[in-house]
């Protein structure tokens, strides 16, 4: 099961370098980590890291809900526990970060363990590159500096693309720090968001020549 998921993965996630087959794996061993040391169900942790992306509404004209149903129809295949389908894509429905201002609603052990590792991924150099990639990819300007960020109170708001790629660093990689649901997450986020804030300072460094 985890074999054939890893192939369905590879086969549908392309396009933005930054949500890929790489992501979902960096996001797969970030999460087996935190889940070992916050003992959380490794089934229920695997899938969902693997298949958090697997429609990302991002790239799915908006759909918050697509995600959660190709997991849902993918997984009925293996005749798993209905329990555990249902948690799965409960996770994938939830995971995405949706606002600076908006609270997240996981609930169980297992949701906040892959929403770490998700939220790690966005951080440290990785993190940076990937929003740069993503930036390229819609075609956002890297900096805009006479345009503010916006700290979104609502999902609808922030599914809207920031003005600029360096907006995005203060509308959410900023952010993540403080919204680590787990131990180990919260521990593992403090080395990534000062490298993120170390990098931003040296590119408004050079900005300004």
């Amino acid at each position: 099961m985890i074999n054939d998921t890893e192939e369905l993965v590879k086969k549908t996630m392309k396009g933005d370098p930054g949500h890929d087959w790489f992501h979902a794996d960096r996001v797969r061993k970030l999460a087996l980590y935190i889940a070992k040391k916050e003992n959380a169900d490794l089934l229920i942790v695997e899938l969902a890291a693997l298949l958090h992306d697997i429609a990302d509404h991002k790239f799915h004209n908006g759909d918050e809900d697509a995600g959660n149903r190709v997991a849902t129809k993918w997984l009925n295949r293996f005749k798993l526990d209905p329990s555990i389908v249902k948690e799965i894509a409960y996770i994938i429905k939830e995971v995405s970060f949706k606002g600076a201002k908006v609270k997240s609603k996981m609930k169980t052990i297992e949701g906040m363990v892959v929403r770490d590792a998700d939220k790690l991924d966005a951080l440290g150099a990785i993190g940076i590159a990937r929003t740069f990639s993503f930036g390229g990819h819609f075609g956002v300007p890297m900096y805009l500096p006479e345009i503010k960020p916006i700290l979104h109170s609502s999902f609808a708001q922030y599914k809207k693309l920031s003005a600029s790629t360096v907006n995005h660093f203060y509308e959410k990689l900023l952010l993540l720090k403080d919204q680590m649901h787990t131990k180990t997450g919260k521990r593992l986020a403090q080395k990534r968001h000062r490298f993120t804030e170390a990098y931003l300072r040296r590119f408004l460094t050079e900005w300004k020549g």
